[in-house]
């Protein structure tokens, strides 16, 4: 696995780019209970995780995600969903004070979360049919990785500095994402 790494420059950006991802879905799921328990929300635990139910919106892209890569549209493709991660961000921070700027900050990030996964999985998995499960291994692991790092980034910046801190640190994220996708050949 540690060859594939340092051979597949594909393998590494898909990684990265899923990392970047799931750091952006953990900063905000984990501390959107903290959000919207408090003023001016004060949600009870359970219209809490319905909210979760607000995210499904973002499998629906799969479909969508696919037949961008399917019409060799993936580099459009990843600029879109990591803009829309950026993109969320801001509607995010308004959600602090608007239930419909949450509920469409949601629905955006998990679009861009989803569709980049999607378009990093179909685009390593052409890298080749023996090594897949490796190839798979790695960018799950760099996946994951990202994750815990949002969640715990997230969580202590919320306790630090709050709501607007934790938007801002997701909006850095879909800018290291943009970034990323600019420096594609």
């Amino acid at each position: 696995m540690a060859h594939l790494a340092r051979t597949e420059p594909v393998l590494r950006r898909r990684a990265a780019y899923g990392a970047l991802g799931f750091a952006a879905f953990s900063v905000f799921w984990t501390t959107a209970a903290f959000l919207l328990s408090r003023s001016p929300y004060h949600y009870s635990q359970t219209v809490i995780g319905l909210f979760g139910l607000i995210g499904a919106a973002g499998a629906l892209c799969a479909i969508w995600a696919g037949r961008l890569s399917d019409s060799g549209l993936t580099r459009v493709g990843t600029g879109g969903f990591a803009a829309a991660i950026l993109a969320s961000f801001g509607l995010l921070e308004l959600g602090g004070h608007s239930l419909a700027a949450l509920i469409a900050g949601i629905v955006i990030l998990d679009v861009g979360v989803q569709g980049l996964h999607v378009l990093n999985q179909s685009t390593i998995f052409t890298l080749g049919e023996e090594t897949r499960s490796r190839i798979n291994g790695i960018y799950i692991t760099v996946y994951f990785l990202g994750g815990a790092a949002g969640s715990a980034a997230s969580a202590w910046l919320y306790d630090m500095a709050g709501w607007s801190a934790v938007c801002t640190l997701g909006a850095c994220i879909g800018v290291a994402a943009l970034l990323l996708w600019l420096t594609e050949q």
